[in-house]
């Protein structure tokens, strides 16, 4: 079985925001970083990997935003009655 080059060995995880919001925005940059489409291959994979972490981050917290509004509501998710 071949060796992987060094330049294939895993990268040390960059870690999460401290808020939902500092992901979305974290997130909004790496998508138009993406979208500029003016990223070498290799560190488009980078960030889409990270993009990737970001996603799955945004949603737990929101998932869990959502839990702790049910509890507070009886286990009734209300439907939303924004400004």
């Amino acid at each position: 079985m071949p060796k992987a080059s060094s330049s294939s060995a895993p990268l040390p995880a960059t870690p999460l925001p401290d808020s939902y919001e500092a992901g979305v925005q974290e997130l909004d940059q790496l998508v138009a970083a993406l979208e500029g489409g003016q990223l070498p291959l290799d560190q488009l994979l980078v960030s889409y990997q990270r993009g990737a972490a970001l996603l799955a981050f945004c949603r737990e917290r929101l998932q869990a935003v959502e839990d702790q509004i049910q509890v507070l509501d009886a286990g009734v998710l209300k439907p939303w009655q924004g400004a």
